[in-house]
């Protein structure tokens, strides 16, 4: 079962099916973002695994396990996923019997047959995840294009882990810096079958699709080839769309709408904190590379760290108008705030953990402070200001409109004007924006609580 995975219908899910029902073993597939737990049965099952790919999805999970604890007395329960081992303790006092990372595959076998977690099993090929059982894609997140139209999504995953080491990236205590590619055939045949399902758009789910630049492009090659009118979007680092300027032309052309980006600040100190390996002026030369290739960069932001001041997110602001990036970035994040998790390499900053309250549970993370507590209550009220314009159905601009008085108001500056014709062109968007690091909205934890 998936507690949460961003409003894709969950490959975390599809993958381990096809495993297990190609040894012969019955599967049933739970998504509860959108099904409830069951209320009776589960104690028929032997073992009920339960995804924890990010951060709110662990956080849902706390609230389920109890219950899932009670009503499978029988089962052995086993999360896995990426924020399984930082919270291992945590987990194994609700219930769970077995914790594994992201690389589960072998070791969900192993104990399914009755053997030691990484013995007696061979080392399991990628195979084509089963979807079959799965609620169907019309349900799950689709694409917003300008002027109206609407396309329906299908998810794939090229690779996993990641090369870089951004110090709150919750991969890098678990990857370590590795990726590994998924061979090319599988991830095709996966397109396939949810374009088969009317996908005509594919979003890539690889923490950063240039990873591995010439098995991206090859993949690409083959799926334009069989499908040339389904489009996609990919995440690829800011210093890749530079180190890769010349492959851009060739990502529009095989049907890139959008990229997103993991920009996270336009303060240089911030960025080297942490360890993002660009500047705030390569993000304009980003937007402006990506621009010329005729796509949309939709960066993605932490813009609330214990080092932000009043003036840098008010300079946050400035960037992202000044660059026209106001209808590109969704505006959940322009009100993030660093999320510090077990394991996380924030810790090995010197002097950083000082800083730092005790781990809380609660948020499975570490609180902390702004120095400035005025930041602190700004970060309150621009989350609350995005939460009550999304729910009023309030467009990007809008929205920018009011954050943008919030954060002069607070800085104690006059509010300047806002230039409408720098709101920028109109953006495709996800109808569930991606982001990651950051601690779960309000408007999600209730949406995807247990039996809601």
């Amino acid at each position: 079962m998936s507690p949460y995975e961003l409003g894709r219908q969950p490959h975390s899910l599809a993958h381990p099916a096809a495993l297990l029902r190609a040894r012969g073993h019955e599967v049933v597939l739970v998504d509860l973002s959108l099904a409830t737990l069951p209320r009776a049965g589960l104690d028929s099952f032997q073992v009920i695994g339960v995804a924890l790919g990010m951060h709110t999805a662990t956080r849902i999970a706390m609230g389920l396990l109890p219950e899932l604890r009670r009503k499978a007395r029988g089962a052995r329960i086993v999360c896995y996923g990426v924020y399984a081992p930082p919270n291992r303790a945590l987990l194994e006092g609700l219930g769970v019997d077995v914790v594994l990372g992201p690389e589960f595959e072998n070791d969900l076998l192993a104990l399914i047959a009755g053997d030691k977690p990484g013995e007696g099993v061979a080392k399991v090929r990628f195979m084509i995840p089963d979807r079959t059982s799965l609620p169907p894609l019309a349900r799950y997140a689709h694409l917003r294009l300008p002027g109206g139209e609407r396309k329906t999504v299908g998810f794939v995953e090229a690779s996993r882990g990641c090369k870089y080491l951004c110090r709150h990236c919750p991969l890098v205590p678990v990857y370590e810096g590795r990726f590994r590619a998924i061979p090319r055939d599988v991830v095709i045949a996966d397109a396939e079958q949810q374009i088969a399902q009317g996908a005509t758009h594919l979003s890539f789910g690889d923490p950063d699709f240039l990873n591995g630049p010439t098995h991206a492009l090859r993949l690409l090659a083959i799926l334009h080839d069989r499908w040339p009118h389904i489009t996609f979007d990919a995440t690829i680092k800011i210093s890749h769309i530079l180190t890769h300027r010349d492959l851009l032309p060739r990502l529009r052309e095989y049907g890139c709408l959008f990229i997103t980006s993991a920009a996270e600040s336009f303060d240089d100190a911030v960025l080297g904190h942490l360890d993002k390996g660009h500047t705030g002026e390569d993000i304009g030369r980003a937007v402006a590379l990506v621009r010329a290739a005729g796509m949309t960069l939709a960066p993605t932001f932490v813009p609330f760290t214990p080092w932000t001041t009043l003036d840098d997110y008010v300079n946050l602001l400035t960037r992202v108008h000044d660059l026209g990036l106001v209808n590109s970035v969704a505006p959940i994040q322009l009100a993030i705030r660093l999320l510090i998790p077990e394991g996380s390499y924030l810790l090995r900053i010197p002097g950083f953990r000082e800083r730092l309250r005790p781990f809380s549970e609660a948020i499975l993370g570490y609180p902390w402070a702004n120095p400035d507590a005025r930041v602190d209550t700004l970060q309150a009220r621009v989350q609350a200001w995005v939460e009550q314009a999304d729910g009023a159905g309030g467009g990007r601009w809008e929205t920018f409109a009011g954050l943008w008085r919030l954060a002069h108001e607070a800085a104690g500056r006059e509010v300047p004007r806002l230039a409408a014709d720098c709101a920028g062109p109109e953006s495709p968007q996800l109808s569930e924006p991606w982001y990651c690091c950051a601690e779960p909205t309000t408007a999600q934890l209730a949406r995807c609580a247990v039996g809601a």
